[in-house]
């Protein structure tokens, strides 16, 4: 059967796919995120967040999008402001 796949990690792309009759999301993310872990995506079906056991129809808009990004910095707690002058004579 062929579904809608929108895939948002990295360059991100969308195409229709085929996949096996009575697929899971918990396969189909394993077939195509096989470096990712499940609970650091957002996976919806037909804009609807879903569950790992949820079986495919044919049609279904799937897309899964990253919620963290890798190389990020993280905020650091003792971020400290800084006064920019307002002009050369107050440096």
């Amino acid at each position: 059967m062929r579904i809608l796949f929108i895939n948002n990690d990295g360059a991100g792309f969308a195409d229709q796919i085929e996949i096996a009759d009575g697929a899971t999301i918990q396969q189909l993310f394993r077939d195509r995120i096989p470096h990712g872990k499940p609970e650091n995506y957002l996976i919806r079906v037909n804009r609807q967040p879903t569950t790992g056991d949820a079986v495919l129809q044919p049609g279904d808009r799937v897309s899964i999008t990253p919620t963290k990004i890798e190389g990020a910095r993280p905020v650091q707690e003792s971020f400290r402001p800084v006064t920019v002058p307002r002009s050369s004579s107050e440096f």
